[in-house]
């Protein structure tokens, strides 16, 4: 869902009408001199974050450096006809720019939302997924969004879960050029895909698991995100659930794992409390209701389990 002009009373989206250089005064008017996580691509790269030539290298470098020089470098930059990449990914607003957040804010009626910001020039980020739910807002710059629905994971061709380039698995394959005899499923993907360019001001929701790619166009690209997720805190990431059933489940022998298909239904994905009004409730354990309390003891358990 894209909502025009959701965000443009912000200062900083006001800012951006400005040259360049007066947004990146503004900007530092917050920056107290942490250092950050910044990456660089070429032009070769398609300034693309992903891996180079389909193996797990990875397309880009990284390195440590100060926010204020990144953005001398994205100046440096601006002029340039086929400029290399700079980018700041996801870093918390409050630790980079405090006091950005409150003077740019939004109420999600959520008492703690993951608040990121993402500055860089033209970059290319391939489709990937988010856990919690998103919600970005273009402060400067154009973005382009490209969703596809969670059910395209068997057709995107997601690369590894575990070595990734910046946290999240991605798509390997190119959604513009692709190479459909290497990627045939794609082309159903492909029909499904749906894309919306943003300006400053403009705001996307993205559900939690859709997969998305994000382009950012021009000199200096600035987004504000947050995450969040509609559940308490102690609740377990489904990530690390997936990890695990890859360990124990997925290679089991086929009537093993139709079995474990109806457990799965049964504990986890047709969950009724009163499914289990059998079972005295001081006794319920797991399959009660969750508190904090039960979840430090699932907890406790998972964790004396995996390291015996």
């Amino acid at each position: 869902m894209v909502i025009r002009g959701l965000v443009e009373d912000w200062p900083l989206v006001k800012a951006s009408s400005s040259n360049v250089e007066d947004l990146v005064s503004h900007i530092l008017c917050y920056y107290e001199g942490d250092r950050v996580l910044a990456f660089a691509s070429s032009p070769e790269s398609g300034n693309k974050f992903t891996y180079a030539n389909s193996d797990t290298r990875k397309s880009f470098s990284e390195m440590e450096t100060t926010l204020d020089l990144l953005l001398e470098t994205i100046v440096e930059l601006k002029d340039k006809e086929n400029p290399s990449t700079a980018y700041m990914g996801s870093t918390s607003i409050d630790y980079v720019l405090p006091g950005l957040s409150k003077d740019n804010n939004f109420d999600i009626n959520n008492d703690s939302p993951i608040k990121s910001i993402w500055i860089g020039n033209s970059t290319v980020v391939p489709p990937h997924f988010d856990v919690p739910d998103n919600i970005a807002f273009v402060c400067s710059g154009k973005r382009r969004f490209t969703l596809f629905p969670p059910d395209q994971v068997k057709n995107l061709y997601v690369g590894p879960l575990e070595f990734t380039p910046a946290g999240q698995p991605i798509s390997l394959v190119d959604i513009y050029e692709p190479d459909l005899n290497k990627f045939p499923k794609f082309e159903e993907a492909k029909d499904l895909g749906q894309s919306a360019e943003l300006l400053p001001g403009d705001a996307i929701f993205i559900p939690s698991l859709w997969w998305h790619q994000v382009e950012s166009f021009g000199p200096l690209n600035i987004l504000i995100n947050y995450w969040w997720r509609d559940v308490p805190s102690f609740m377990g990431n489904p990530m690390d659930a997936l990890m695990h059933s890859i360990l124990s489940v997925r290679d089991l022998p086929d009537h093993q794992k139709e079995n474990w298909i109806n457990m799965f239904q049964h504990y986890v994905f047709n969950y009724e409390n009163k499914n289990f009004d059998h079972i005295p409730e001081d006794i319920h354990g797991a399959v009660g209701n969750i508190d904090d309390n039960l979840a430090k003891k699932i907890r406790a358990l998972l964790l004396n389990n995996l390291n015996r």
